[in-house]
């Protein structure tokens, strides 16, 4: 249906561009109305074709689970040696959020 259509726009555009007053845009437009009448015809055609080779495939097999690792807990022993104060004071509010998460995961 686009092509018909499309073909009558290229041939109003041929009658303009042979009339007295048409010019060299015309023929390009004569040029252009019959591509835009093809391109959802080739666009009907490629979506088939792609859905064709998406049936023809086999489902991809799902990824194996992954094991959930736990995060790193602090040692116990171990002392804040930051020269930064602020870091310092960073870190140890990040440790009572995880031991109070710890706490009530208990």
């Amino acid at each position: 249906m686009s092509l018909l259509v499309c073909c009558g726009l290229a041939w109003w555009q041929w009658d303009r561009f042979t009339s007295a007053n048409g010019t060299f845009q015309n023929l390009g437009y004569v040029l252009q109305w019959p591509l835009f009448g093809l391109f959802p015809a080739f666009m009907f055609w490629r979506i088939r074709k792609l859905r064709q080779k998406a049936e023809a495939e086999p489902a991809p097999e799902a990824p194996a689970p992954v094991a959930e690792v736990p995060a790193p807990r602090p040692r116990p022993d171990t002392t804040v040696t930051d020269e930064d104060e602020e870091l310092a004071a960073y870190n140890r509010y990040l440790r009572e959020l995880n031991a109070r998460d710890q706490q009530a995961a208990e």
